[in-house]
């Protein structure tokens, strides 16, 4: 019977600043979550947080989008604020942007990943958590672990890997989506999926299985709150082993701290760093950003772990990496490529510096 492995984050209060969870937030989503497996809504169910944002990872059996999941979640993350409040906590509830629930998690503000499967004998799967950054963060690391063999070796030598895989690309700007296949597609694939701030890789799907893969979250905060409302904060789900990859190649492309896009004041560009979940949280200038994964095994619906994949020694080296990176970007203070492009801070304070100014300026 199909199952579903839902993931749905929200940051609904930050301890200290914007730096970390607070331990009584995350129990009292686990309180909210063990009465939702009681009541048989859920199979399974555990709470954990990235940084200052906190993430619902649900097991059950009714499929993508189910009212009954996304109230859960709704609700867990209303009863998590209270305690935010509560406790002062910096910006509570300020992911959930609506003031009623409607049926659906989708354009309230928070974040969703959600993927049907039919379990395997084995079923492991990778969650990732990510906390100051921004939607299209996963696109590198997916794209290198299911279309770049020099990272994933079973491309070339497993069969089922090598039929290639379907990945579903959503532009985030015009509100549309489209399907490459690879390996024949994969230079059309990068054209748009390397241009991060407009382009997210949603799910990808096994050409030999039809299965998907992987799923990641492309709901944008501050296009739905029309202003400067926090990091998007993504999550992704994994699939591995089989006619999926290894554990080993999904976690591979994390040893590259790549750039991406939000840091402090979700206006920069930095290292993102792959930690396990006691270096989850974030300081030196709201960052640099992280990414956290966890590794589960299901059995008929149960969630067994999870396992802190980045806290392996194996990933000190691209924790190094990053500090040093990190360094250098900082010491650009207010100028590109540490800020972002104009073009990318639509929903900062930077449209009004220059509304105020245009009367200033005038013709060469």
């Amino acid at each position: 019977m199909p199952q579903t492995l839902s993931v749905i984050k929200a940051g609904v209060g930050g301890f200290v600043g914007r730096s970390g969870t607070h331990p009584e937030v995350i129990e009292a989503a686990r309180e909210a979550l063990a009465l939702a497996v009681q009541s048989g809504l859920l199979t399974d169910a555990q709470a954990h947080a990235c940084g200052d944002d906190l993430f619902l990872v649900m097991a059950h059996g009714h499929g993508e989008d189910h009212e009954g999941v996304h109230r859960t979640a709704w609700e867990t993350f209303e009863a998590c604020t209270e305690v935010a409040r509560r406790l002062h906590l910096y910006g509570a509830g300020q992911d959930v942007l609506t003031d009623a629930f409607a049926g659906s998690v989708r354009g309230t503000g928070i974040g969703s990943a959600e993927l049907v499967l039919t379990e395997r004998p084995s079923e492991p799967v990778v969650v990732f958590m990510a906390d100051k950054t921004a939607v299209g963060a996963f696109n590198l690391p997916l794209v290198r672990t299911f279309a770049d063999p020099f990272t994933t070796p079973g491309l070339v030598m497993a069969e089922p890997l090598h039929q290639g895989f379907a990945f579903e690309v959503h532009d985030l700007k015009h509100h549309r989506k489209v399907m490459f296949t690879t390996p024949e597609e994969t230079y059309d694939l990068l054209a748009f999926v390397g241009a991060t701030s407009q382009y997210a890789v949603k799910r990808i799907v096994s050409r030999a299985t039809g299965e998907v893969a992987a799923v990641a979250s492309t709901d944008r905060v501050a296009d739905l709150a029309g202003r400067y409302a926090g990091n998007d904060d993504p999550t992704a789900i994994v699939r591995c082993h089989g006619a999926f990859p290894t554990v080993g190649e999904v976690l591979e492309p994390y040893t590259l701290p790549q750039l991406v896009v939000g840091g402090l004041r979700a206006s920069h560009h930095g290292p993102w760093m792959p930690v396990g979940q006691e270096g989850a949280g974030t300081s030196r200038s709201d960052g640099p950003p992280r990414v956290v994964a966890l590794g589960f095994q299901l059995a008929e619906g149960r969630l067994v772990g999870p396992r802190d994949l980045f806290a392996d020694a194996a990933f000190e080296g691209a924790r190094r990496q990053a500090n040093e990176v990190a360094d250098y970007l900082r010491r650009h203070g207010p100028f590109e490529p540490h800020r972002l492009p104009l073009e990318e801070m639509e929903h900062s304070t930077v449209p009004s510096v220059a509304a105020r100014m245009a009367s200033r300026w005038s013709d060469l």
